[in-house]
């Protein structure tokens, strides 16, 4: 009997001293992880004490809490009960923060779903905002080497601000911008930004890193290798995301957290290069919105514009992908790209770069035009293009062609050819009479243009721009062209030249 007490008090101070070295076994084995950066599980914040006690007690079944969590969220969002939703979000990715899906889903959840619940465009682009926060503050400071993440922040500037699929997109467009405009402006200091001097210089540049999570040096790597952008506009920041990760996986000399787990998987670093063509391309139809000059942005001044400078940066990037990958059907995206590129550059008076780039395509894709536009002239292929476009209800494409047919005015009238130009003055609002009534049953809140008294405005002061960076007119052919439209009395300081008045290229 003696013995047996003593036997069975023997085995509890055993199991008490073993437990003691386990405990102390697994401190080591904690903070051994930590260092190797094997486990970055943080701490849940304002969470119910059941919640935040279960949760150290269960440890590995954290997976469990997290699907339960998910499930009441869904539960939530049916009942329209949106703030106690986002309160779990957050600790359903506390609870499981290195799976990408959860992050992706409640981000998507915030922009997507919960946004269109609210009328008010304002309520919308909170929860938009939010999403995208979710994704660049949290999401990817845990999960830097998961492309996925990098991915869908992409999408949300190419598609949910940058597209027109939602009624409030011109809102997200324009808060973004002026977020944008107190940071980046249009075209980034990058030198100030990296090595500010002054006390608005040092806020920008804390406010980029701090807030906005973005790095002067790869901004201005974007802009050089795809650029210009306007650094205003969702297209530009886009790219920025996609071509972020795209350097990090490519990363060499460790500047950057080694994406290891992702370097070989062909299908993440085909969906980021697509991610930065469908970028590009929608730059390029409307991401020349704001005059460099303009340093308050308004509803009144922001309108969508094509940039077109950014053509040849994005064939040479179509044509440095395509090498990389010859068997990919980027050579489909980059001939369908030069398509929508040469009938803009023909119609707003860039001739000569039309020229280059429908000679460029007749050479390198024999099989563009088929069927009765196979014998196609430049002219042919402008105007049946420009007649389809005009038909449509693609605001971008629409906006495109007026503000090339005002170009062609007014170049007209700098060759004294005044009956030409009236003509197309009229057809440009003949064109925004059709496109008016054309989407006034679809939805105008989505589709509408600024009025074409707006747009025309808009195209003469691009050539009136005295900005030696942006001016297309020299001083004498501004001075004349506003004699000819009696703006002012012509002041030139320039002699006269011995041919026309020189028109924009």
């Amino acid at each position: 009997m003696i013995k047996t007490r003593i036997y069975k008090i023997g085995l509890v101070a055993l199991a008490m001293f073993l437990l003691c070295v386990s405990s102390q076994m697994q401190n080591w084995l904690n903070g051994q992880r930590g260092q190797l950066g094997l486990t970055r599980l943080p701490p849940l914040k304002n969470a119910p004490p059941l919640l935040a006690f279960t949760t150290v007690a269960l440890g590995g079944l954290r997976g469990l809490i997290a699907n339960a969590l998910w499930m009441r969220m869904n539960d939530l969002q049916n009942a329209d009960k949106f703030f106690e939703m986002v309160q779990l979000a957050d600790w359903t990715t506390a609870l499981e923060p290195h799976f990408t899906q959860v992050w992706i889903d409640q981000a998507w959840n915030m922009a997507y779903n919960v946004s269109v619940k609210f009328k008010n465009p304002e309520d919308r682009w909170q929860w938009v905002k939010r999403g995208v926060e979710l994704l660049r503050d949290r999401g990817i400071p845990l999960n830097p080497d998961a492309p996925p993440i990098y991915r869908e922040l992409s999408w949300f500037f190419q598609h949910k601000i940058g597209q027109n699929l939602d009624d409030a997109h011109m809102t997200y467009k324009r808060h973004w911008a002026q977020e944008m405009q107190n940071v980046l402006g249009g075209r980034p200091n990058i030198e100030a930004l990296e090595h500010p001097t002054t006390a608005d210089e040092k806020e920008r540049a804390r406010k980029l890193r701090d807030v906005y999570k973005m790095d002067p040096a790869v901004i201005q790597k974007v802009d050089e290798e795809y650029g210009p952008f306007d650094w205003r506009l969702p297209d530009a920041h886009a790219v920025y995301w996609a071509e972020l990760y795209r350097q990090i996986a490519a990363d060499t000399n460790g500047l950057w957290p080694k994406a290891s787990a992702y370097e070989t998987n062909s299908y993440d670093s085909d969906m980021l290069r697509r991610s930065i063509f469908q970028s590009l391309r929608m730059a390029c139809l409307r991401g020349g919105a704001l005059a460099p000059s303009v340093t308050n942005v308004t509803e009144q001044n922001f309108m969508l514009w094509p940039n077109l400078d950014l053509v040849s940066n994005i064939n040479r990037a179509y044509e440095k992908m395509i090498a990389e990958q010859p068997d990919s059907n980027f050579q489909n995206a980059q001939k369908n790209f030069l398509k929508e590129a040469i009938p803009l550059l023909y119609v707003n008076g860039r001739l000569q770069q039309a020229v280059v780039w429908f000679d460029y395509l007749k050479k390198n894709y024999t099989n563009s035009f088929v069927g009765k536009q196979a014998n196609f002239s430049l002219d042919d292929f402008v105007f049946a293009t420009v007649a389809e476009d005009d038909n449509e209800t693609d605001p971008s494409r629409v906006m495109g062609n007026l503000k090339g047919m005002y170009v062609t005015e007014f170049v007209c009238l700098l060759h004294d050819n005044d009956v030409k130009a009236v003509d197309y003055d009229n057809l440009a609002k003949a064109v925004w009479n059709h496109y008016d009534k054309k989407i006034a049953p679809i939805s105008k809140e989505r589709l509408i243009l600024k009025s074409w008294q707006e747009i025309r405005q808009r195209a003469l002061d691009e050539l009136l721009d005295t900005n030696p960076r942006t001016r297309q007119l020299n001083e004498y052919s501004q001075n004349y062209l506003r004699t000819k439209l009696g703006l002012k009395k012509p002041n030139p300081t320039e002699s006269p030249p011995s041919a026309a008045p020189a028109t924009p290229q």
